[in-house]
């Protein structure tokens, strides 16, 4: 029981910034699977991380990097993240990102099931 057109918006959002921010001939992984009571959405990428400094940050509204991390040739207004944790908020569910700089960085969404 999930809004269809809004899990559409974050994949794309997270798909999106993947691409966005990882190199020709990198990798970039989209998996679905089920663990426990959850939905599992994981969207990985072999691009060039966040820096931690920026991690905790990256759901607020209009959040763009740190000054001295910041990629003016990247386009956007700093929404498409918070709008993901939006729509994982709105269906009851969780989003995590670990990033390592140089190697990439994994979104994992956990979205509950409906009971059978």
């Amino acid at each position: 029981m999930a809004d269809v057109h809004r899990i559409k918006q974050l994949l794309l959002n997270l798909l999106d910034n993947a691409i966005k921010y990882t190199e020709l001939r990198r990798r970039i992984i989209l998996g679905l699977k089920t663990e426990k009571h959850n939905a599992v959405i994981i969207v990985a990428d072999t691009g060039r991380g966040i820096p931690a400094e920026d991690l905790p940050h990256i759901f607020e509204r209009f959040y763009r990097r740190s000054g001295k991390t910041s990629d003016r040739s990247a386009t956007g207004f700093g929404l498409g993240l918070s709008i993901v944790k939006w729509i994982v908020d709105a269906h009851g569910g969780k989003i995590e990102a670990e990033s390592e700089m140089g190697s990439g960085t994994t979104f994992t969404v956990k979205l509950p099931l409906l009971d059978a």
